[in-house]
């Protein structure tokens, strides 16, 4: 929501089908959103029925873990989410960051920076484990050298994918595929027993993204 000029004018006119994730990011985190009143816009927005999901980033549900309860009361299911902007932590701390972030929320996401292939393979070995031991998480390694992991996360056991709705393609974040290709590229790699819960956007008729971020 940090990126929408009038957010919560748009979910009050919002009519499309999908659910939405709502999320209000500070420069840390890699959003816009002053601190002042970031949780308190994201806490207006999860009153909405259209907004399903909250994605509040770990270090906060640390800082401020009673504020969870209140976003929960508002029907809304919460993504805790970890970013790292610079690296791919090694196996067993990019395993405790999910365990974290499971113990917060009903889904646990991570997003990580690959130095090189083997990066990428930590981030799906880690979302294959955490699956297997019946957490809910989701994972991308972002920039190129990333961009495979968005196609085939759900074969191990990613829960959500997301792409971006702009039609300017050189307002792509670096690895980011485009919708209509990403949900090709996720049918053909679909085996029995995976399950992407949701690419968050569709093709027709959308008038604002299933993922909604926050204004300054």
């Amino acid at each position: 929501m940090d990126k929408a000029e009038n957010p919560i004018e748009q979910l009050e006119s919002y009519d499309g089908e999908l659910p939405i994730i709502a999320t209000n990011r500070n420069q840390w985190f890699g959003g816009k959103a002053r601190d002042q009143g970031r949780l308190d816009t994201l806490f207006a927005a999860s009153r909405f029925d259209d907004v399903a999901y909250v994605d509040i980033e770990l270090e906060t549900a640390r800082a401020k873990e009673w504020i969870l309860e209140e976003f929960r009361e508002n029907d809304v299911r919460l993504i805790i989410s970890h970013h790292d902007f610079e690296t791919t932590p090694d196996e067993d701390v990019l395993t405790a960051i999910i365990d974290q972030c499971a113990g917060y929320g009903d889904i646990a996401k991570v997003a990580v920076y690959p130095k090189d292939l083997s990066d990428t393979l930590t981030l799906l070995d880690v979302l294959r484990e955490a699956t297997e031991a019946g957490i809910d998480a989701a994972g991308i390694a972002m920039g190129e050298i990333g961009s495979h992991t968005r196609a085939i996360g759900h074969v191990y056991g990613s829960k959500l994918g997301y792409a971006p709705l702009l039609d300017d393609d050189s307002e792509y974040a670096p690895g980011q595929i485009p919708l209509g290709k990403l949900r090709a590229l996720v049918e053909s790699t679909r085996i029995a027993g995976t399950n992407l819960e949701r690419i968050e956007a569709v093709e027709d008729d959308v008038t604002v993204p299933s993922e909604l971020t926050l204004p300054n």
